[in-house]
């Protein structure tokens, strides 16, 4: 009979101590997006028949805390394998037809392997989900290469491996021992083993990097900054305008303090914002006479360099300037090219483009020259 959610159990395995992943409690206990990594895995088995937790001794009284009465718990053994039989032995004679075992350290299992893997139990059939390896792989000796091993053929294991109940639960009662996963255990029992497509982002957490990666997955610590910036200057005598780092002929300047780029200063702003630290006039106060002419390059590299030591990037930058004169567009490429090299960021992620006012206004009667802004910041 076909395997269903309702008529097959999960095992989920977390009796380990877990110590190369780092911190002050097993890995299946640590936090992940604000709650255990067992948790999770737990959660991705809701629906099925039964669901089995296998814990440390241990950590029996703390499995009832966090899980509660969704599963049942059953205290592991020295071993993986040993853990795994004590569940299966729970679970003879449930009315089960069959289980899916599945490590409790992989919490970011999805529906769709899970599915993939029940719709490959036939009666007598095993099935697991694998990626084929795809990296050149090498034996290492004192530190050295000492050999490539050919790849062909190979896969990444994961799971949650599924089995008829009967045919695994036997399968481990006549098991010498050793094995690295249930799926040695099925074949030393002649137990043929599908293999279903499996996913990268089926990670099993093992190494402290691991639990960043997680999270950044579940793209619960994405930070997304967005800042508006929005600056005017006057026009006054002069033979030339700067803006956006390119300087362009015109029939009048630009009157600021520094050299009065608007566009640049309203960019600049704009990454402040995102940031939430401040203005330009905060950190290059007007008043300070040292600043008087600069080049507002300065304020854009001093805004770009404080959001990369906060731990960002400029994810892209949107410029608009508002003016009747001078004709923005022979010249917005230059600018973006200028824009995109004080920040560091690639010239497809600013974009410089103008309007006019339709001659309303202080820049509809040519007095001036607006800018608005917007950046958004990604944490790298």
């Amino acid at each position: 009979m076909p395997a269903t959610r309702e008529s097959t159990a999960a095992v989920i395995v977390a009796a380990g101590r877990g110590e190369r992943a780092g911190g002050d409690r097993p890995k299946q206990w640590q936090a992940l997006a604000g709650r255990p990594v067992l948790s999770h895995a737990v959660e991705a088995f809701s629906g099925f028949g039964r669901v089995v937790v296998v814990l440390h001794p241990d950590d029996m009284e703390k499995g009832v805390a966090v899980l509660g009465g969704q599963v049942t718990l059953v205290a592991g053994g020295t071993t993986r394998a040993a853990s795994v039989h004590n569940a299966l032995d729970l679970l003879d004679g449930s009315g089960m037809t069959h289980v899916l075992i599945h490590d409790g350290a992989r919490p970011l299992v999805s529906r769709d392997i899970i599915d993939r893997v029940l719709g490959a139990l036939d009666p007598g059939l095993a099935a697991a989900p694998a990626l084929p390896v795809t990296d050149a792989l090498w034996r290492g000796a004192e530190g050295n290469v000492a050999g490539a091993v050919a790849r062909d053929g190979l896969f990444r294991a994961q799971t949650p491996q599924g089995f008829g109940l009967d045919a695994i639960l036997a399968a481990h009662r006549a098991h010498p021992g050793g094995a690295a996963d249930d799926v040695e255990v099925a074949r030393h029992a002649g137990i043929a083993v599908a293999i279903v497509q499996g996913a990268e982002d089926n990670i099993k957490i093992t190494w402290p990097d691991d639990l960043v990666r997680a999270e950044r997955l579940l793209g619960r610590d994405m930070d997304v900054r967005l800042g508006n910036g929005y600056d005017v200057h006057a026009f006054c005598a002069g033979d030339h305008v700067t803006l956006c780092g390119v300087r362009i002929a015109h029939d009048c300047g630009l009157l600021g303090h520094s050299d009065a780029d608007v566009g640049m200063h309203a960019l600049t702003d704009a990454i402040y914002g995102a940031l939430a630290d401040g203005d330009i006039g905060r950190h290059f106060p007007p008043s300070d006479p040292q600043w008087k002419g600069a080049a507002s390059e300065i304020f854009l590299a001093h805004a770009a360099g404080r959001a990369a030591a906060r731990g960002f990037r400029i994810a892209n930058a949107d410029v608009t300037l508002v003016c009747e004169a001078p004709k923005i567009g022979p010249h917005a490429d230059a600018m973006r090219a200028e824009l995109a090299r004080i920040m560091g960021i690639g010239f497809d992620r600013v974009s410089v483009k103008a309007t006019t006012s339709e001659r309303l206004g202080f820049t509809g009667r040519r007095e001036g020259i607006a800018a608005l802004a917007t950046a958004s910041l990604v944490k790298a």
